[in-house]
């Protein structure tokens, strides 16, 4: 018997089903139109999404990228919480639920799945592939303005992904606050930007604030490290591209990384990395240049050499973002 396909791969073939009788050309006008406008602020009448097959191209655009985003940041935040999973998620502006897939594709099993968006026809495309998983058979897709006041009620996970960057500072104060009384853990994903990052950062001062422990990507809950203006916490997550990523962006690798930046918090006991690889290690003859947040709030870059043995090996293996020194070693 084979085993069912994986939550990426069943959403890759449904994203393109999504496709199919849609003009290429078509598609793409509509992508190139969304990049630049869609929802760059909470709407007060109707979304920038006018239909099915403007909602379809993007789909079939973005999901995937930030489907592996929220997947790596949730990941992250699985090896520090180990003995947990969320029985219930809510999905803050969700759009099509690229989240939800991320969650399925980290934690086996149902739960309670709620998704909060102002663009109907997102939440109606996202109910339509939802059919193809599983776990989201059951999910709820409710049709919400994102700001101000936003009743959460109790959840174990709440997920905002690319949604802070089109909300007022106001708003996203109000947004990060309503989560962090509704759910026991918190991630917060956003494009790999300086600003971006900035956006995270106000995120996870106020859970701190709120009483959460960092688990994910910081090995502390100490301010961080990193200037502002200087530099920005961000990391790197491979996307297959499709035939439409190809069309609208030229070029002909199969796959593209998507920087994002992200924060996860949680009430929960945790037990963050001893440390971070906050860049791509800069593999040299002989020796393995990693640049480390680590648990003292503090940046530093370590060289592992051949002389460290088996370490030296992890450390070529290494990845940006990884925990480091790897759980079952010692430095």
């Amino acid at each position: 018997m084979n085993a069912p396909a994986s939550p990426a791969a069943t959403l890759r073939t449904a994203l393109a089903t999504l496709l199919d009788g849609l003009p290429p050309k078509r598609a793409a006008q509509a992508v190139e139109r969304l990049i630049s406008h869609y929802r760059g602020a909470t709407p007060t009448d109707a979304p920038i999404l006018r239909d099915r097959a403007d909602v379809a191209a993007y789909a079939a655009y973005r999901m995937p990228a930030t489907f592996e985003a929220v997947r790596a940041a949730l990941a992250a935040f699985a090896d520090a919480v180990p003995d947990w999973a969320p029985g219930s998620h809510v999905d803050v502006g969700g759009g099509t639920g690229a989240a939800t897939w991320a969650v399925s594709a980290t934690w086996s099993g149902g739960r309670g799945v709620t998704v909060l968006d102002w663009a109907e026809p997102a939440l109606a495309l996202g109910r339509e592939i939802a059919a193809a998983n599983p776990a989201l058979e059951q999910a709820a897709w409710r049709r919400a303005r994102i700001g101000g006041e936003l009743a959460l009620g109790d959840t174990d996970l709440v997920t905002v992904s690319y949604v802070l960057n089109e909300l007022t500072e106001a708003d996203r104060a109000a947004l990060v606050d309503a989560a962090a009384s509704a759910a026991r853990a918190v991630v917060v994903v956003e494009a790999g930007t300086p600003a971006g990052y900035g956006r995270v950062i106000e995120a996870r001062d106020r859970l701190i604030a709120a009483g959460f422990r960092i688990a994910a990507p910081c090995p502390h809950s100490a301010a961080c490290p990193i200037v502002a203006g200087e530099d920005w916490c961000h990391f790197s997550a491979r996307v297959s591209r499709s035939s439409l990523h190809r069309q609208v962006k030229g070029g002909s690798l199969p796959y593209e990384d998507e920087k994002f930046s992200y924060v996860a918090a949680t009430r929960l006991p945790a037990g963050p990395a001893a440390s971070r690889v906050v860049r791509r290690p800069q593999i040299r003859k002989g020796q393995v240049l990693l640049e480390l947040c680590e648990r003292d709030g503090r940046l530093r870059r370590s060289t592992v050499t051949k002389r460290h043995g088996g370490l030296y090996k992890a450390a070529r293996d290494a990845d940006w973002g990884d925990a480091w020194p790897p759980y079952a070693q010692e430095p």
